[in-house]
């Protein structure tokens, strides 16, 4: 038996017609869009069709509407879509060594530009080493997690390549399906590997600081297990 092709929503269609119009257009952040009115028409859709589109666009930050102004164009809100994508129900059905290789890639890809950016700005160093002092002091596992976090999106932040923010942040899910994983880690390790990345940055050895942060990530591997897979 055939099953049955779902039809798209239709504020779904339009809205993805509307971003393609902006990326025909060439339009960037700020500019005009055509009234509403003015879409509608284009698209053979009612206004009430296009303002749903509209609405959807806007939780994003691609569009805005603003009384007075009309729609423009917005700017990607890059914490809305990691929120979206931090409980999209797929992420979170992602086989764990997935997790892992997919760390491995965007960590050590960025430290060509933390380190280039460390050399031009000490503080970089000082803010990562403040984060790993801090977590030399915790000792709540909590408290480790939300440090640890910090610790690695900082990394990802001092490369200036805002756009990996939002995969960065996915890391949240990572500690959370790696919780008991975590538990079971050598903290002091965990600690030194922290400590020689970045003061292997700070000296421009960025072959090391890679090893090094490759090794960091993937001890999860050796612990790897039932409960690893939990949130519970």
């Amino acid at each position: 038996m055939l099953e049955t092709i779902g039809r798209p929503k239709l504020r779904d269609v339009v809205a993805e017609r509307l971003k393609s119009y902006i990326v025909t257009e060439n339009l960037r952040a700020g500019d005009k869009l055509p009234t509403e009115t003015e879409l509608a028409a284009q698209f053979g859709v009612s206004r009430l069709s296009l303002r749903e589109a509209t609405k959807a666009l806007e939780f994003l930050g691609i569009v805005e509407a603003r009384p007075g102004r009309g729609l423009t164009v917005g700017a990607v809100n890059m914490e809305r879509v990691t929120e979206y994508l931090g409980f999209h129900p797929a992420l979170h059905s992602i086989a764990p060594e997935e997790l892992i290789d997919t760390r491995v890639l965007i960590e050590t890809g960025v430290l060509p530009h933390v380190a280039r950016r460390m050399q031009a700005s000490p503080a970089i160093f000082e803010r990562l080493a403040g984060i790993n002092d801090e977590l030399r002091r915790t000792r709540s596992l909590q408290r480790w997690l939300e440090l640890d976090i910090a610790f690695h999106r900082g990394l990802i932040e001092a490369s200036g390549l805002s756009p990996l923010l939002a995969f960065g942040d996915l890391l949240a899910i990572f500690f959370q399906r790696f919780r008991e994983s975590v538990k079971k880690a050598e903290w002091k390790i965990g600690l030194d590997g922290h400590q020689l990345i970045i003061e292997s940055l700070r000296d421009g050895d960025i072959e090391r600081a890679s090893a090094e942060l490759r090794h960091h990530i993937e001890s999860h591997r050796d612990r790897l297990g039932e409960s690893s897979c939990t949130t519970d």
